[in-house]
Order: C-alpha cells, then sequence, then structure tokens
C-alpha cells in the first residue's frame, strides 16, 4: 500500500492546495486576482437555477451578514455571481459544471440543475472556512481566487449509508448528515431502516412495526465477538428505539432532494427481519413471540417463503413506494442463515412446488418476486451480494448488487449484465478501527481501514472488459452502528474517511494522489471543524 501511494505522489498531478477544493476538480486552472463578495453582490440566476440562487443566498448571509438579491438581471452592480444552465455542456453530462472567478463576476454554468448546485458547493470550498459559519464574522475579507474550473464526477452513483436500526439517529442528525453529503458532492444516501435490532419507519398498515418493533428491552453493552462464551454477555438495562412517522421520512426526502441526493430506503428480507417477526410473529418460521433482538451478529430468525409474508414485503413496499421516489429500493438479502427453512414445511414445499434446488435458491426466488414487482412499477431492487447466491434466474434486467464481501460478487454481477455498487468491507467499511492502536479508539466491529487505504480503493476492478466496467456505476461509505450509539460517534469513525472516498468517487483515477489530498485535507478539515463534525484528528491535521 505504501509503495503504491508513494509511486501515485511522484506520477499524479498535483493541485495548488492553497484552493482546498474536496473533491478535486478534473480542470483548475488559477488567475491573478480576487473577487470580492460583498453586500451589494448580486445573485442572477435563470428560471432552473432560481432555487439553487435562493440557497446560496441563505447559505451565505448568516456569516456575512450580507442578505444577497436575487435576481433575473444583474443592473448596475459591479460584482456578480451568474448562475446558468448552458445547452452547450452537455458533454459535462447531468453533474458537471463550469466555474470561472474573475476580479468582478462569478459565473457558473451546468448543462442541468444539478451541476450548477455542485458548483455553488464548489464555490463555497473558495471562499474563507469561516463563511461555514452560522453568525456574523467579523474581520474578514469574503474574497475567493480567479480560477477557471470544468469538472465532471467519474461515477454517478456516490454514495454514503447509515444504519440507524442497531442506534437510532434523530432526525436532525440525518439532516445534518445529508448537508455533508452534498458538500463532498455525494449524491446517494442509503438509509438502512429495520434490521433484526429495531424497525425504523412508520407503515400504517402494520402499526405494531413500529409499537413493538422499534423498541428493544435492552442493549449487549461490549464488543460480542470478545465474549468467550455468552455467560459473559452484560447487558445496559436502559430500553433503546425509535422511529421515523411517514412525515419525518418525506421531510428528509424533500431536504436531501433540495440538495441533489437521492434517498435509497432499505427494508431488509428475508434476514435481519426479528423486529418485524418480534411484532408479527405468523412472519417467521417457528410461530415463537420473539423479542427485538438486544444483542448483534448474524441471527437465525429470518421470513418464511409464504405467500402471506410476500404479501406482507409488497404491502410494506407499497408504502414505501409513496414515501420514496427513489429508482433504487433496497431489499437487503444478506446474512440470512437458512437453518430455519431446512426444517421448515412451508419452506420445503415451497421448494417441492417451485422445483428448486436448495434453500439458496428459495431465497432467490424471493427476490426476484420482489425484483419482478418493483420493476412493474417503474422502480429497481438493488440487493447486498447474496441475492446471487442462488443464481440470478428470475431477477429483473434492472436489478443492482452491492458487493460487500470483497468484489467478486460484482464483478459476477457485471458480467452476468447487471448494474453494480462496488462496497467492499476492505475499502468502504467504516465500522472498522482507524487505528491499530485499537485501545484508544472507540468500539469498533474489527478490522482496519486508515484513510489511505479508502484513497488508494479503484471500484472498477481489472477483471471486467470495457463494456463490463460500465455497469460499475460507483461506490459508497458504510456505517454500522452496532457500536456507533451516538451521532458524534457516527461522525468520528466516518469522518475523514468519507472525504476520501468521495474523492475516489468523482475525480479520475489518473488525477488523484494522496500526498495533494492530504495537502488539502488539512485545510479541509478547518471546515468540517466549524460545521460542528467530530472528525478524527489525522496527523498534520489541525483540530
Amino acid at each position: 500500500m505504501i509503495t503504491i501511494l508513494t509511486v501515485l505522489a511522484l506520477v499524479a498531478p498535483s493541485q495548488d492546495t492553497a484552493v482546498a477544493i474536496i473533491p478535486r476538480p478534473v480542470q483548475m486552472s488559477r488567475r491573478t486576482g480576487t473577487f470580492v463578495l460583498t453586500a451589494s453582490t448580486v445573485i442572477v440566476t435563470d428560471r432552473a437555477t432560481r432555487q439553487i440562487g435562493y440557497q446560496l443566498a441563505d447559505w451565505l448571509q448568516p456569516a456575512t451578514g450580507y442578505r444577497l438579491s436575487v435576481a433575473s438581471a444583474a443592473g448596475s452592480t459591479a460584482r456578480v455571481i451568474s448562475l446558468q444552465l448552458d445547452s452547450t455542456l452537455s458533454r459535462l453530462g447531468d453533474e458537471g459544471y463550469r466555474l470561472s472567478v474573475t476580479g468582478t463576476r462569478i459565473t457558473i454554468r451546468a448543462y442541468r440543475p444539478a451541476g450548477a448546485f455542485y458548483g455553488v458547493e464548489t464555490l463555497r470550498q473558495l471562499l474563507p472556512f469561516e463563511i461555514f459559519r452560522a453568525a456574523p464574522v467579523t474581520g474578514v475579507t469574503w474574497s475567493a481566487p480567479a480560477v477557471d474550473i470544468e469538472d465532471t464526477p467519474r461515477f454517478p452513483w456516490r454514495g454514503a449509508h447509515l444504519d440507524v436500526s442497531r442506534s437510532f439517529m434523530p432526525k436532525e442528525f440525518v439532516k445534518k448528515y445529508i448537508d455533508l453529503l452534498a458538500l463532498h458532492k455525494l449524491n446517494r444516501f442509503h438509509w438502512h431502516l429495520t434490521d433484526d435490532q429495531g424497525w425504523r419507519l412508520e407503515i400504517v398498515k402494520y402499526p405494531r412495526l413500529t409499537s413493538v418493533g422499534a423498541w428493544r428491552s435492552q442493549t449487549l453493552v461490549g464488543i460480542q465477538h470478545s465474549y468467550k462464551d455468552t455467560t459473559q454477555w452484560v447487558f445496559d438495562g436502559r430500553p433503546h428505539g425509535g422511529f421515523y412517522t411517514q412525515d419525518d421520512a418525506r421531510e428528509i426526502v424533500a431536504y436531501a432532494k433540495a440538495r441533489f441526493v437521492t434517498v435509497v430506503p432499505e427494508i431488509e428480507m428475508p434476514g435481519h427481519a426479528q423486529a418485524a417477526i418480534a411484532a408479527y410473529p405468523w412472519l417467521g418460521n417457528t410461530g415463537q413471540q420473539l423479542e427485538v433482538l438486544t444483542r448483534f451478529g448474524v441471527n437465525p430468525n429470518i421470513l418464511n417463503p409464504s405467500d402471506s409474508a410476500i404479501h406482507f414485503m409488497q404491502d410494506v413496499l407499497t408504502e414505501v413506494l409513496a414515501i420514496f421516489p427513489s429508482r433504487w429500493i433496497h431489499t437487503g438479502g444478506d446474512e440470512a442463515p437458512k437453518d430455519q427453512w431446512k426444517v421448515s414445511p412451508v419452506a420445503q414445499a415451497r421448494i417441492k412446488e417451485l422445483g428448486l434446488r436448495d434453500e439458496n435458491q428459495l431465497q432467490s426466488w424471493m427476490t426476484a418476486q420482489m425484483s419482478r414487482w418493483l420493476e412493474a412499477r417503474g422502480r429497481a431492487l438493488i440487493g447486498w451480494d447474496e441475492i446471487l447466491e442462488g443464481g440470478t434466474e428470475g431477477l429483473a434486467p434492472n436489478a443492482v448488487v452491492m458487493s460487500w464481501r470483497g468484489m467478486d460478487g460484482g464483478i459476477a454481477a457485471a458480467q452476468a449484465g447487471h448494474d453494480v455498487v462496488m462496497t467492499p468491507t476492505s475499502n468502504t467499511y467504516f465500522d472498522y478501527y482507524q487505528s491499530q492502536d485499537t485501545a484508544h479508539e472507540p468500539p469498533a466491529i474489527g478490522g482496519f481501514l486508515p484513510v489511505e487505504t479508502v484513497y488508494a480503493f479503484d471500484p472498477v476492478p481489472p477483471a471486467l472488459d470495457s463494456v463490463q466496467a460500465k455497469r460499475i456505476l460507483g461506490t459508497q461509505g458504510q456505517i454500522w452502528t452496532e457500536y456507533q450509539r451516538t451521532p458524534k460517534n457516527v461522525e468520528y469513525m466516518v469522518f475523514p474517511r468519507l472525504v476520501a472516498l468521495a474523492e475516489v468517487a468523482w475525480t479520475p483515477k489518473d488525477q488523484r494522489n494522496y500526498a495533494d489530498f492530504s495537502a488539502r485535507l488539512a485545510k479541509h478539515v478547518t471546515r468540517l471543524g466549524v460545521l460542528d463534525v467530530n472528525y478524527r484528528v489525522l496527523p498534520g491535521t489541525p483540530r
């Protein structure tokens, strides 16, 4: 790893780190001079960029004290920030932009509004870091260096995951998380809403999912796998839970949409379902009344493959589709042990009825039912790579695989003609330790993932040919919250590793340079500090 990064540092082009933009723009050149923002500066927009102009004005006001006008023409003002769509920039795609800063004018042009928004996010990073303050700051000249930037992302899927099932996170933190995604030009928020330890989304047809499934009686203390046997388990004795109403979820979706972030909800099936089974025991395989799980790890209690359970899943997803306009709906599919199915009369009858080989193929059949059901409603199923274990027969062609157990699942999916999001534990799991000195780090599930390993990741494996490589939609970072119990704990585990992954997802591979990134990161974390982000301090970076 050190050798690879050293080579990259030698051969990759460097950016002027006085301009600490992250992710690194594709093309940037410095001019002489600066643009100074004043109270008389006008934001000029066309109809398509008007809301982005208002958003920029809202962002600039708290620290500067200036309430900039947003207009369709500049008038006689000397200084202008101009946001407009430009049909000649189609080559930059929906998210690319051009940004020019001179002494009297800032011009942002894009083919689509998302690009204009990302141009604004870059502009915010050109201004002094105090611009992120939420109260007036005195003694600062609000200047941006003169530059020319042309920028467009490498991948269309640039995401971050948040598990709110193991540890419930308040709505206001979810919004803050989305703001941080948008600042780093990430455009997918994967919201993990259901698991064994808690069901977090109101479903009107099944109220016990939240009245029962959203609450566990207590939680295991410490790292589960560090105990020699279960008799050593210690629980905190405190109830834990919470859920989002459908109006809460719609609020999050609208908040994300205004920041060009798509919320991808995850409703786990058939595994990681004990909270649902605790609410409705007929969903399980044993008929026993279970509790919402109080420990962590892989759990044998999974949904049964009956018609009633499938109808339940479709009923749930019907309400999910009404809340989330995302093209992609995540149905999990990971870590679903089949021991209960092996002795279940219902499961065995279903295998015989369908002429299936085994229980793995039964899970694939269930996944295919949901995949086709979603396709018929104009949506696409996305699932963890276990959905491939029983074969891809029956999966809708638009089904997407999220490859977490290494890259092999993603390679197989791409070769079979399915789109892929590469999320291997080796490079994208932020619940792993950031240091080998684990005694001085917060509890983590295990593993070791320093920021330089995140930065070295390439989502496109060399095993794919040029056609198959186009199936790689991109990548995202994962944060599971078995041991990350609070928002500040989540932030510490995610940042600055997510910053590194954002550059992996946006910047061309041959323009990435870890030494250059580290120098820009040392300045960028000052912004994170102003935004009250509990980032992990790296050597050479301030706190």
